[in-house]
This record gives structure tokens, C-alpha cells and sequence, in this order.
């Protein structure tokens, strides 16, 4: 199981594209591959390293292998977590008007932005809702 959490942050560290409709956390990453590649790991990966995307890079090699929901899943996780990371890149950017407008004297940093920005969901634009919800901080 420890080599599966790494190589779902191995996937994680990837290059990210823009947010879209979906976005997936680690914990459910790792329960998706979980369930549809745990015995691929075990079974062609088990000596994989964890490092440097070891894991990632054997399934990689093995796809011909690995199993079709194995491999079907991770794409779709990767992607999924592609789409995460992009869309935490751009909640500030795509909040700022909010924040300026209902965050007004609140410190920036340690996320006190983020939580006037959540305790304004009501008047906040739906733009903004919609990048916060994307990016998993709700």
C-alpha cells in the first residue's frame, strides 16, 4: 500500500493542464488505484523503487500486462489529479476580484484568504465558488 500512495504522488508530481469539470484528491486516488491496480504492483512492480517514480515508470513498462482497468485508471487519475493541481494554481488568480471585494483587510497568508472566501460563498462570484470546489478546499 505505501508503494501505491508513492506512486499516486509520483503521478501528482506531473505536468498539470487547466481545470476543467473534475478534480480527484489523493485519498481517493489511492483508493481508485487501489481497488484496480494494488495486485499489478504487487505482482510486477513489488521490487520497484519508490523514488523517482519507480513505480510509475514500471507500470508504465508493463502495460502490456498490467491489467486494461489498471491502465484505464490511471490515466484517468492522473489526469483527474492533473486537473487538481492546475486548479489550486489558479484560485487566486480566479478570486482575486472576490477577495479584493469581500476579504478586504484580511492578512494574506496561512489561508486567511481562502476561509473569508469560504465564508463568503454566498456573495462570492460563481466563478470563484466553482475554482475553490475544483481545487478541493471545499
Amino acid at each position: 500500500m505505501r508503494q501505491l500512495i508513492f506512486a499516486i504522488m509520483a503521478f501528482a508530481m506531473l505536468a498539470s493542464a487547466p481545470a476543467v469539470a473534475q478534480t480527484v484528491g489523493f485519498a481517493e486516488a489511492i483508493k481508485m488505484l487501489g481497488a484496480s491496480c494494488g495486485k499489478d504492483i504487487e505482482t510486477y512492480c513489488k521490487s520497484a523503487s519508490l523514488a523517482n517514480n519507480g513505480i510509475t515508470n514500471c507500470l508504465e513498462k508493463n502495460k502490456a500486462k498490467v491489467s486494461a482497468k489498471c491502465n484505464a485508471d490511471r490515466v484517468t487519475v492522473l489526469s483527474l489529479i492533473r486537473e487538481r493541481l492546475a486548479a489550486q494554481a489558479s484560485v487566486a488568480q480566479i478570486c482575486s476580484r472576490d477577495s479584493a471585494q469581500y476579504c478586504k483587510g484580511v492578512k494574506e497568508g496561512a489561508g486567511h484568504i481562502l476561509r473569508c472566501l469560504l465564508k463568503a460563498k454566498p456573495s462570492v462570484s460563481a466563478k470563484c465558488n466553482t475554482a475553490i470546489d475544483l481545487a478541493g478546499y471545499r
